[in-house]
């Protein structure tokens, strides 16, 4: 096959927010990086495409701070400043909430706004090539590099294909990495809501045995309105019905989830539902092949870090293909590769685990499991060590941390 004389040092599959925020760390780093996604531009950033909002932990803020992103994303986002966690509207509340000189929880950033930031970068970079409304019309992981054909014909080459094209993960499936996987029975609704009270820069998280009912804080808007982002997680089989409904007994039902603590409620969007699964690969490497984001895990959104999972791929991959390349191996060195599939797989695993227990515990009905639920949040918030170890995950500030994820480049 000829290849163009323009060759990468690595090829990136997939523009979603994962795959562009890899290939800005990267590019940051000097590499000359390639991305293809099928999708058109307009569409992407569409941000009727796309109603979710994410909470983007400590650690992963700091990352965006790395790479320079930071300026034009603090304007859009919504700090969170503590997280309220109850079993439905019973007392007994757990709380985190961060010492003064800690800064936030995390920040609340609509996906549309953090996904038209990282293209724009993208788009700006003179490291950075995009090949958008492009697929992959055929792809071979040979022994010295990847050799990739477009459907237009142009040909890509590199040392090492970054797989970030989602749960659906074509490259996965080629590849024959095995991945474990299920569906819950549970739907996700989605919307944007206006409320008469302020959130008090406050996350809650209410457990029923439905399933989780998350209101996440985010900016007023330009008429000095309330907002909240919620997350409402319903039984499979009810969830076309929630999310049908209409609004009038739409917004009555949020009223009752939420016990009127935020006053009257305005739904201020449609309703986008998701089903929820759970998928994990047996490995996140192949022959010059890397898993990273949904490619490679998917979870259950009851701890809302499947984002953050994600960019922890990003920041470990971004250090393992540095440091490599700087000892003057192949990036597709099995060397690299191996260290990479180590570092993130035991750590995607247990939150992955832990957020799978979780969901099954907190959808335990029946009064008997509300008061096991109930003694574990007390027992959680009386014990400051474990509490604090709860807050520390929910940061992102546990483990063995990437240096992008302490704000520094590698």
């Amino acid at each position: 096959m000829a290849i163009d004389s323009g060759n990468s040092d690595i090829i990136i599959l997939g523009a979603g927010m994962i795959g562009l925020t890899q290939a800005l760390t990267l590019a940051a780093h000097g590499l000359k990086v390639a991305i293809i996604d099928r999708a058109d531009p307009v569409d992407l950033l569409n941000p009727q495409n796309d109603a979710r909002v994410s909470a983007i932990n400590s650690a992963s803020w700091n990352m965006f701070e790395a790479i320079g992103l930071t300026d034009k994303l603090r304007p859009h986002g919504c700090d969170i400043e503590k997280i309220l966690v109850n079993d439905g509207l019973k007392p007994g509340t757990l709380d985190f909430v961060p010492a003064e000189d800690e800064g936030p929880m995390g920040i609340m950033v609509e996906n549309a706004v953090l996904r038209r930031l990282l293209f724009e970068a993208v788009q700006a970079h003179d490291g950075i090539a995009l090949h958008m409304t492009s697929q992959v019309a055929s792809c071979d992981r040979q022994e010295h590099q990847v050799e990739i054909m477009l459907d237009d014909g142009q040909q890509l080459a590199a040392p090492l294909l970054i797989a970030a094209d989602g749960r659906g993960s074509r490259m996965r499936e080629e590849a024959g990495i095995i991945m474990a996987h299920w569906q819950y029975d549970h739907n996700a609704i989605v919307c944007k809501i206006a409320h008469e009270k302020p959130h008090g820069n406050a996350a809650y998280e209410l457990f029923f045995p439905s399933g989780p009912f998350a209101i996440l804080p985010m900016l007023d808007d330009a008429e000095g309105k309330h907002r909240s982002a919620v997350v409402w997680t319903v039984s499979r089989k009810d969830g076309p019905a929630f999310a049908n409904i209409n609004k009038r007994a739409f917004v009555a039902e949020m009223m009752k989830k939420t016990g009127g603590f935020l006053g009257e409620i305005e739904l201020l969007t449609d309703r986008p539902t998701y089903p929820l699964g759970f998928h994990h690969s047996s490995h996140l490497t192949a022959d010059r092949l890397v898993l990273i984001g949904d490619a490679g895990h998917g979870i259950h959104p009851i701890a809302g870090q499947g984002l953050n999972l994600g960019l922890r791929d990003v920041a470990a991959l971004t250090e393992c293909l540095v440091e490599g390349a700087r000892t003057g191996l192949d990036l597709g060195d099995s060397q690299i590769l191996a260290r990479y599939d180590r570092w993130r797989s035991l750590d995607n695993m247990m939150v992955s685990a832990a957020t799978d227990i979780l969901t099954r515990l907190f959808g335990l009905p029946g009064e008997t499991s509300s008061k096991i639920r109930r003694m574990g949040i007390g027992l959680v918030q009386r014990i400051p060590p474990l509490k604090a170890k709860f807050m520390a995950e929910a940061k992102g500030e546990t483990g063995d941390l990437p240096k992008l994820l302490k704000g520094e480049l590698v």
